[in-house]
């Protein structure tokens, strides 16, 4: 900044010197031209003469003083553009037409069949204040609480975008660009019922006609672009017209095939997606909102050694929460909060408790291989145990360890059902409470990379799941373009 700032003042006194050689050279040259001019005239020529070219300078003089000077940045541009920590680039928000984004919140009653999403979309995409947790959480740490849906990320994401430290103006400067589209608030609407497959598709369809209009996409084919997708990948990889296939085909639309994405699951064999977690319920406000949290699940006393948060899914075969239900009903070990019967949505208070309580929850499937409980269960300090090698294994990748046995444990489904349960005892039980302990810390450790702080929070030297994934994305999202124009 130092060098910056003496090369601007070099080359500002290098033109003030020239400006005044300038003038001085004009005023010698108009004198001379007077006296020439005086010795061949008369002197009332002369006056008149002396007149006009006064008149002449004075107009020079207000043109150049009326003239505008070049615009300067505005403070946010510089202080984007010197920014020190922003060394994996910058990136750019499009300014989309709002029936691809702010319009959903907006006519947010026409969000879902059945019920109205208004509160899930409130508050910046955290939802309606958490109630009713006085008793399961510190006072002080209860304003960081809201019922957050599992499914909005996309609002979050985007309104955290435009406080992020590394947001350019300037399309140039930009290291990747951010497509704010809902694409899963709008699919969500279209999933059930007698729509057709170009009802799914037709928001998809028009935003990416935008974007064939910008420049800037155009110019790299998209390369340099990424999306979030606050649904399970699988509900935008709908392959053919077929009006009873489930999802969009967003995905598979050509103009998608170099677009970078988010979403809370991944498709595996997909190089261009990214999962990220979903959102919890908590968002701190400050790094030592997180630190009073860690200490807290740290020392919480637990009385079972395991839970299960879940409903029994009656009409799919062979449903494995059942099993998982009727087994931990019946044992005095296993905390069970059945959502049949209880309200489980967006981490209530029965959910936190419940896993507060236990030193391990079980974690089936969910919609996809993986579940938003998951991460509730993590950020109460408990430890997942997982059924299915997909649920970890290649997910979150960016946020949490490859090393799942660090921090989870794995008991096979099949086994599981082949012993109605009662191997997940046997195995729990086994693990020495000192390992039990060390796993738990490293969840308490991990916890900042999977909380979304609040908009414009600070957080000192943490970096939240959302530092943490557009700091991924500006790295990879560079080297892909420069991958693009050197070949």
């Amino acid at each position: 900044m130092l060098q910056l700032n003496l090369s601007k003042r070099s080359s500002t006194n290098e033109h003030h010197h020239q400006d005044s050689a300038r003038n001085s050279k004009l005023s010698f040259e108009l004198k001379h031209a007077f006296h020439s001019v005086k010795s061949q005239i008369p002197l009332n020529h002369c006056i008149w003469l002396l007149i006009t070219i006064f008149l002449q300078i004075l107009i020079l003089f207000f043109l150049i003083r009326s003239s505008p000077p070049h615009p300067s940045p505005t403070n946010s541009q510089q202080l984007l553009a010197l920014n020190p920590n922003c060394q994996s680039g910058y990136v750019y928000v499009y300014d989309l037409p709002s029936v691809f984004n702010t319009e959903f919140i907006d006519k947010c009653d026409e969000l879902d069949p059945w019920k109205s999403r208004c509160s899930a979309v409130s508050n910046d995409g955290f939802g309606p204040r958490a109630t009713g947790l006085e008793q399961v959480v510190p006072q002080d740490l209860t304003p960081a609480w809201y019922w957050t849906d599992m499914y909005a990320a996309e609002v979050i994401y985007h309104k955290r975008m435009f406080s992020h430290k590394c947001r350019t103006l300037d399309p140039e400067k930009a290291t990747g660009f951010y497509i704010p589209f809902y694409a899963g608030l709008d699919i969500g609407k279209f999933l059930w019922f007698n729509y057709t497959a170009k009802d799914r598709d037709r928001k998809s369809e028009m935003v990416l006609d935008w974007l064939r209009m910008q420049s800037t996409f155009t110019r790299a084919n998209g390369v340099d672009h990424f999306i979030m997708l606050g649904r399970l990948t699988w509900d935008f990889r709908r392959l053919t017209d077929n009006d009873s296939e489930w999802g969009s085909s967003l995905l598979y639309m050509p103009l998608m095939k170099n677009v970078f994405r988010l979403s809370v699951e991944k498709h595996q064999n997909d190089d261009l997606e990214e999962s990220v977690p979903y959102p919890t319920s908590f968002h701190p406000r400050s790094e030592s909102d997180i630190v009073q949290w860690q200490n807290y699940i740290r020392n919480y006393k637990r009385s079972k050694l395991f839970s299960f948060v879940g409903a029994k899914r009656e009409k799919i075969k062979n449903d494995f929460r059942g099993v998982l239900m009727d087994y931990c009903k019946s044992e005095e070990n296993c905390r069970a909060v059945d959502c049949a019967t209880t309200v489980c949505s967006d981490g209530a208070p029965a959910i936190m408790e419940a896993f507060l309580d236990s030193d391990f929850c079980l974690q089936p499937r969910g919609d996809g291989l993986t579940r938003r409980s998951t991460f509730d269960c993590m950020l109460a300090g408990s430890i997942p145990v997982y059924f299915w090698r997909g649920t970890f294994k290649g997910q979150y990748e960016w946020h949490l360890p490859w090393m799942a046995e660090t921090y989870t444990v794995f008991i096979d489904h099949d086994n599981v059902r082949d012993t109605n349960g009662t191997l997940i005892q046997k195995v729990l039980e086994a693990i020495h409470k000192d390992k039990v302990k060390e796993m738990r810390e490293t969840l308490i450790n991990l916890l900042p990379k999977f909380v979304y702080g609040k908009p414009g929070a600070d957080l000192g030297s943490v970096k939240d799941a959302f530092d943490i994934t557009i700091d991924r994305v500006l790295k990879r999202l560079k080297s892909r373009r420069d991958q693009y124009f050197d070949s």
